[in-house]
This record gives structure tokens, C-alpha cells and sequence, in this order.
């Protein structure tokens, strides 16, 4: 698992590590991983051109540390120090000491331009690596003018030290410009920004450098992210003595006269998520069984439908009387309950689910997590992680949240990160096959955190293997005949 840790949290671990070891340790620890990262990407370090952006606080120490191993094997490096008067002394001398050169962001002094064939921007476009230690972990906003023309120059390979500067370490947002790195070389812990979008598509490739951090941080992080052996973990697994009903039945109300297709997009997401049935309740019988005859169908109203494990309610609803009927009947019921689409828009504004006997899923957009938050969709999409955290406060339940990086948040519970999704996802009727896969985990008798987690990571993996090998365009149905494979690899 890929877990994340809040600066006031990493900072305070740092501390404790920092008063057990030789003053600046820390600091050459992460410098030797950012250097070797930076070499492995270069791939041949010799006579490489390097420029480090260097801020006033201690990522441009590493920077110019790292710089400094960099230049010992080779490497022609420059510094370019934004603030100069504030620059880290050691990491300087250590530069200059290795052969390394310095300029300033506004402008080099002469001796400085003639070593160096040019000012900053210069030695910034030619460079073939660009280390970015401008701004630490504790940044707040954009770019300033001096350090964006200095970005906007690089040509070569970007790198960032700890995370892109201009973004926010703890909720991943972007307030004004930022780095755009291909790598960033993270130290002791991952950061809740490096995971969540829009700061994730800032970060590019992640490297987890091992600082000594590990046993100074508490066991619960702040956000997590699962990999495959925890999905492997987590799946459902039939046993000899299974049937259909012991391995769970998950219960579908989706469809309508006019958007019949959402129930056999949810029909079909259910029935590869490892429950033993499916009964379906609404007016789209027909459409269902003609896809999928093995599906059990009833008119309603769901109460009376037969015993469900879990229900999946609002995909194509619609939202007249029988439609908010379906909703509450389903709310009334015992068992765990995914609630999406259009059963999102007849839930009442700040309702409570917490009176539930079972868990209540729900699964918004952001257009539709605003809906819910009285927002804008703008808000939600720049703050994902507070946003994903106050609907799950609000209405009590586990909330995914999805999007680019979808987000799935419980009470007094690490908000996970799911890692798989793919832009191709973004097409009609992906958000249905989603929610029938959920329902059905939920079946199966997996807490709700692990359902929507585990359902959006197969998701995301399905969606991927239908667009292999060349990225061509997905339907939804393709997502979800996916899912078969997808779930063999996992285990696999």
C-alpha cells in the first residue's frame, strides 16, 4: 500500500529523526537518493548538463547537494539561487567545491555569464536535467514571476525535490502556476498532494527515497493508495461449500423507459463482482435478460423483489414519484446500499444516512458532489480531498468520489486514492458498470471502504486493459467484460 503523510506530521517525524542523528544526515541521506534518482534518469551522468533551481529553504539544499555528487562524477552543473542572500551555505559550498557553478535568477554577475555561456534562463534551457528545489513541503500558492519564467524555460528532463513546487503538499491543490515535473524524488513518506489531483498530473513519475522516516510516523496515514496485493487480498473468494446465495445476491434498481442501457451497464458490473446473483428491479426486464438471461428480474417495488445482500440504486433512474419511491424503499432496507446518479439527485440535501442499520455508499461526480455540498463544481474539482472528506461528514456514509483520481472517504478514516483510472473512462456509462461492481462487493460481505476502494481499482485496471496495447476509444460495456481478466491478473 502507498501511504501519505501530512507535512505537519512528516515534519514532526523529521524532528524526532533529526535529534537522534549527526547534524545535517538528513539532509546528505536525501541529497545521496535525489542524486542517484537524477543519474538513473540521465542515464549516462558524464558530461551531462544539469541546472538546479534553488530556493531559499532546505529542497534547495538537497538540490544543491545532490547537485554537488552530480558534478563529482562529471556532470556540468549550475545553480541558479533565487534568492541568494537566502541560499543553504552548505549545500553552496559544496557545489562550488565539486566544480559547480552559480547564477542568479535575475541575472548573473559577468565572470559568472562567461563561465557558463549565458544567464539563468540559459543554463536552464541547455541543461539536459533540471533539478526543481524551489519551494519545500510548506508552500502555499503559485510561482512567483521570477521562478515561472525560470520554469517556463527548461527544456530537458524536469525533476522535483519532495513534490512540484507551486502545488499543495496536503490537499493536492494548484493555486496559480507549477512545475510540471517528469519525476518527482520524494523523502521518508509519500504526500497527500503527490496522490490527488490536480497536483498528481504535476508530479509525474514517483520515487519514494528511504530516509529513516518509517518508524517515527504514526500507523495511520492521512491517505492511502492500494496496490495489487492489497486488492489480491481484499477479493472475494468462494468456497467448496459455496452456493449462489451464500456468496451473496446484489440487488439492482436502475433503468427507465427513456435510459434503459444504465441497467444493463449496472446488471453487468454486478455480475463480475464476485456475487453469486443478481436480481434486478425495474422497467428495463426485458433489455436486462435479453443481455444477461442468468439475471433474476422483478417489477417492484424493491421491498418485495426477494433477499438481497446489497442494493445498487439510481443509475438511469430518472426522478418522478416512482423513482423517489424506489430510493426510499431501498433506504429502508438492512442491508448495505450503493446509492449513485440519479438516486444522488433525489437524496435530500444534507440527509443523514448514519440512522442506517448497514452502510450507505454513494458515488458522485463532481458535478454531482456539488450538488450535494451546495457548490461549485469548480470548488469540488480544486479541492477534491475536502470535498471528498465534508460528503462523507455530511451524509455519513463512504463516500467515492470520482474523477481523474478518484477519492473514497469514511469517517475517522484515511481518505484511499485509487491509482488505476484512465482518461478513456470518461465516456457514458462507465460510472454504471462501476456501481453494479461495487454493489456486488458489497454482496459479497466486503466493508464498505474495501468494496468502493477495491471496485474503483479493477475498474481503472479493466478500463486500461480494454485500450491496450494503443489507447484506442472504450465503450462502457468493454470496461466491464474486462473485469474477468482484470480480477485473474490481479490474483495472478
Amino acid at each position: 500500500m502507498r501511504i501519505a503523510y501530512s507535512v505537519e506530521t512528516v515534519r514532526a517525524a523529521e524532528r524526532e529523526l533529526m535529534a537522534r542523528l549527526p547534524e545535517g544526515a538528513l539532509m546528505q541521506r536525501a541529497a545521496a537518493g535525489l542524486a542517484a534518482a537524477c543519474a538513473d534518469l540521465l542515464g549516462r551522468v558524464y558530461g551531462s548538463r544539469v541546472a538546479l533551481l534553488v530556493g531559499s529553504g532546505d529542497n534547495g539544499g538537497d538540490a544543491l547537494y545532490a547537485g554537488a555528487r552530480l558534478a563529482r562524477r562529471g556532470a556540468g552543473v549550475t545553480a541558479v539561487l533565487l534568492n541568494p542572500d537566502r541560499a543553504h551555505g552548505g549545500g553552496l559550498a559544496a557545489l562550488r567545491a565539486a566544480g559547480g557553478r552559480v547564477v542568479t535568477a535575475q541575472g548573473s554577475a559577468a565572470a559568472d555569464r562567461e563561465r557558463t555561456g549565458g544567464g539563468a534562463e540559459a543554463a536552464v534551457a541547455r541543461a539536459d536535467l533540471v533539478i526543481d528545489g524551489i519551494v519545500g513541503i510548506g508552500g502555499k500558492g503559485g510561482l512567483r514571476p521570477d521562478a515561472e519564467r525560470l520554469v517556463r524555460a527548461v527544456r530537458g528532463i524536469a525533476v522535483a525535490v519532495d513534490l512540484p513546487s507551486g502545488v499543495d503538499a496536503d490537499t493536492g491543490e494548484v493555486r496559480g502556476s507549477a512545475v510540471r515535473a517528469n519525476a518527482t524524488i520524494t523523502f521518508g513518506a509519500y504526500k497527500p498532494g503527490l496522490l490527488i489531483d490536480p497536483a498528481h498530473t504535476h508530479a509525474g513519475a514517483l520515487r519514494l527515497i528511504d530516509i529513516g522516516l518509517d518508524a517515527h510516523l504514526p500507523a495511520d496515514p492521512d491517505v492511502a493508495a492500494l496496490q495489487h496485493e492489497d486488492v489480491a487480498a481484499l477479493l472475494p473468494r468462494p468456497t467448496p461449500e459455496s452456493d449462489k446465495y451464500r456468496r451473496g445476491v446484489v440487488g439492482v434498481v436502475a433503468g427507465s423507459a427513456r435510459y434503459p442501457g444504465a441497467a444493463v451497464l449496472a446488471v453487468s458490473g454486478a455480475l463480475r463482482g464476485g456475487a453469486g446473483a443478481v436480481r434486478y428491479v425495474g422497467p428495463a426486464a426485458d433489455d436486462v435478460i435479453s443481455r444477461f438471461p442468468e439475471t433474476l428480474v422483478h417489477t417492484g417495488p424493491p421491498a418485495k423483489a426477494g433477499r438481497v445482500q446489497s442494493w445498487v440504486v439510481g443509475p438511469g433512474l430518472g426522478d418522478g414519484a416512482a423513482a423517489k419511491h424506489s430510493l426510499d424503499d431501498v433506504l429502508a432496507s438492512d442491508v448495505p446500499v450503493l446509492v449513485d446518479a440519479d438516486g444522488l439527485h433525489l437524496l435530500p440535501t444534507g440527509s443523514d444516512v448514519r440512522k442506517r442499520e448497514a452502510a450507505t455508499v454513494l458515488t458522485p461526480h463532481a458535478g454531482e458532489a456539488a450538488a450535494l455540498l451546495g457548490v461549485s463544481r469548480e470548488e469540488v474539482e480544486s479541492g477534491r480531498l475536502a470535498a471528498v472528506r465534508a460528503l462523507s461528514e455530511r451524509y455519513g456514509a463512504t463516500v467515492l468520489l470520482k474523477g481523474s483520481t478518484t477519492l473514497i472517504a469514511a469517517e475517522h478514516q484515511p481518505v484511499r486514492v485509487n491509482p488505476t483510472g484512465t482518461g478513456w473512462l470518461a465516456t457514458a456509462g462507465s460510472g454504471d458498470v462501476l456501481s453494479g461492481l461495487i454493489g456486488s462487493l458489497l454482496a459479497t460481505g466486503l466493508p464498505a471502504r474495501d468494496a468502493a476502494s477495491v471496485g474503483a481499482y479493477l475498474h481503472g485496471l479493466a478500463a486500461r486493459r480494454a485500450t491496450t496495447p494503443h489507447g484506442a476509444p472504450i465503450a462502457a460495456y468493454d470496461v466491464s467484460t474486462a473485469l474477468t481478466d482484470t480480477w485473474r491478473d490481479v490474483l495472478a
